[in-house]
C-alpha cells in the first residue's frame, strides 16, 4: 500500500510549511465551527472556510505545477520570517537558560551570555566595554 501511495504522488508536490500552516487555519476554523454550532451562520461560516482551506490546501498537496507552489511557500515563508526568526531566537534562550543567565547591559541593551555557577563576577560588555557586578 505505501508503495502505491508513493507511487501515486509522484512528479506532485506534496506537503511544504504553507499546506501545513492552511491546515492549521482549517483545523482552527472547524474547531470554531464546533463552538457556535446552535443553528447559527457564524458556525456555518466558520464550516465552509474551513472546508474551503483544507480543499485548497489538498490542491496544493496534490498539484503537479510544482514550480507554482514552490514559488507560492516562498511567498509565505518571507512574509513570516521576521515572525519564525523571533520565535526561534526565543526558544534558543529559554534552552540557554538551563545552563546560563542572560544578563542585559545597562549601557547599550545589549544581552551577555553568563555561566551559571561561578559566583558574584564583573561583566564587561563586548559592544559598549561598560562594566557592570552580576551573580551567575
Amino acid at each position: 500500500m505505501r508503495d502505491k501511495f508513493n507511487k501515486f504522488m509522484q512528479g506532485r508536490y506534496g506537503v511544504d510549511a504553507f499546506a501545513r500552516f492552511t491546515m492549521g487555519v482549517a483545523l482552527a476554523a472547524i474547531i470554531l465551527s464546533i463552538f457556535f454550532r446552535s443553528g447559527s451562520r457564524v458556525g456555518a461560516l466558520f464550516d465552509t472556510i474551513g472546508l474551503l482551506v483544507l480543499l485548497y490546501t489538498y490542491y496544493r498537496m496534490l498539484s503537479r505545477d510544482i514550480q507554482k507552489r514552490y514559488a507560492e511557500n516562498e511567498k509565505y515563508l518571507a512574509s513570516t520570517a521576521k515572525i519564525r526568526q523571533r520565535f526561534n531566537r526565543e526558544k534558543s534562550m529559554m534552552n540557554q537558560r538551563k545552563t546560563h543567565h542572560i544578563y542585559t547591559c545597562p549601557g547599550c541593551g545589549q544581552k551577555i551570555r553568563i555561566p551559571r555557577n561561578k559566583g558574584k563576577i564583573e561583566i564587561e560588555c563586548p559592544k559598549c566595554h561598560t562594566k557592570f557586578i552580576k551573580r551567575s
